[in-house]
């Protein structure tokens, strides 16, 4: 739909990727009105796979079924993974994890950004409490005792009592609060690029920590993977100036060829790496989400998961909030949304920084150290099985 003059409604969601589009997917149909900002729509499906892929949890996939979502994704587009493998800088240590000994059906699922984003917009349309601003944008955001005002680029108005910032690491609307974030670069690139392999994966996913940095490779449908490699600046300019044989030579060498002989589908594409930190995640009549509140770093594979359950929790108290007769930018409610998601985006951010420091320390000691670790971690099954439950919370 196109933006109206002088639209009004409860919540104002500015940035309609994974977060901001699943957070006004599961306030569709309620009681509440929800406008939705963003400069572009998704593009259209290809046969190409996309360079930004994810790794889904169940708690996520369990959040898009309940979206009704999950199913109008095609199933050729998805792969579970069913195990994964750890290995250390040795070239003998490893952890692994199975779906089997966790007694579940996968540990994640590997989908496309564009896939699952077009089944939220296609769930969008149809929505009566829903109004799509695209293309738009939000030139001034103002915020007042009882309301907040957005005037977007075209001069239109967009009264709200709730503005939510989903719109990116880079949030203009959490500039135009005034909260200054935290951003720390990691001193890497992550180079993104898929590969047929000619030795079947079996829904395996792998990850190598190595002296050049930490790389993946996410299964995908047939004989398909998807790999990020986290490097330092130098070491990304070489792998992006590679040709395509070049890059599967090195791709292949680094992951000591278990997936046999490599071509490239797709890539590479590199983009820079960072941590972001926000001193608070709600204001009055405001609430991030997403990268708008939190960055992790990739070796976990677990940020989109993070503003997947930003956006799961900000809508179940906003419904809550709503049934008894509450302002959609209660601060109430708000703080409830920030506590309830404090712990885990701790979590995440101590890890992920914690793994990637210890990778990175050199010495042979440190090196025996965090290589016992992986190896004892493997035999401890219960511990096993906790990180592997955590990770799919």
């Amino acid at each position: 739909m196109s933006a109206r003059s002088g639209l009004n409604c409860d919540i104002l969601i500015v940035g309609a990727g994974l977060a901001g589009a699943s957070l006004a997917c599961a306030l569709r149909d309620s009681r509440m009105k929800v406008a939705v900002i963003e400069s572009e729509a998704p593009p259209a499906g290809g046969a190409s796979w996309d360079q930004r892929i994810y790794a889904l949890s169940p708690a996520s996939t369990e959040f898009l079924d309940e979206l009704g979502i999950w199913k109008s994704i095609a199933r050729n587009r998805i792969e579970a993974v069913r195990a994964m493998r750890i290995f250390g800088d040795d070239g003998a240590s490893r952890l692994e994890f199975s779906a089997y000994q966790c007694a579940v059906e996968r540990l994640a699922t590997i989908a496309e950004e564009g896939e699952v984003r077009r089944s939220l917009w296609a769930a969008l349309q149809g929505a009566r409490n829903v109004t799509l601003l695209c293309p738009a944008a939000a030139s001034e955001i103002s915020w007042g005792a009882d309301s907040c005002e957005a005037r977007l680029s075209n001069g239109e108005i967009v009264t709200a009592r709730l503005v939510v910032a989903a719109d990116g690491m880079h949030s203009a609307v959490r500039r135009a609060a005034g909260i200054d974030a935290r951003i720390e670069p990691a001193g890497q690139r992550g180079v993104v690029a898929n590969f047929a392999c000619s030795v079947p994966h079996r829904g395996v996913a792998h990850q190598w920590f190595r002296d050049d940095g930490v790389m993946a490779w996410l299964p995908l449908p047939g004989q398909v993977f998807s790999m990020v490699w986290s490097t330092d600046e130098i070491h990304a300019d070489e792998l992006m100036q590679c040709e395509e044989s070049g890059l599967c030579e090195r791709v292949f060498a680094a992951g000591g060829g278990v997936l046999g002989n490599l071509s490239v589908l797709g890539g590479p594409a590199a983009f820079p790496l960072s941590w972001l930190s926000v001193p608070r995640r709600v204001g009055e009549r405001l609430a991030l989400i997403g990268d708008a509140a939190h960055v992790v770093h990739p070796l976990a594979g677990q940020g989109v998961n993070l503003g997947l359950g930003d956006a799961r929790e900000l809508a179940l108290q906003l419904r809550t909030a709503n049934d008894r007769g509450a302002d959609a930018g209660e601060l109430l409610a708000l703080r409830k949304f920030e506590r309830a998601r404090a712990e885990a985006i701790l979590a995440m951010r101590i890890a992920t920084k914690g793994l990637k420091g210890l990778f990175e320390a050199r010495g042979a000691a440190i090196s025996r150290f965090r290589n016992i670790g992986l190896n004892l971690t493997d035999r401890a099954a219960v511990l096993k099985n906790m990180l592997a439950r955590h990770a799919m919370g």
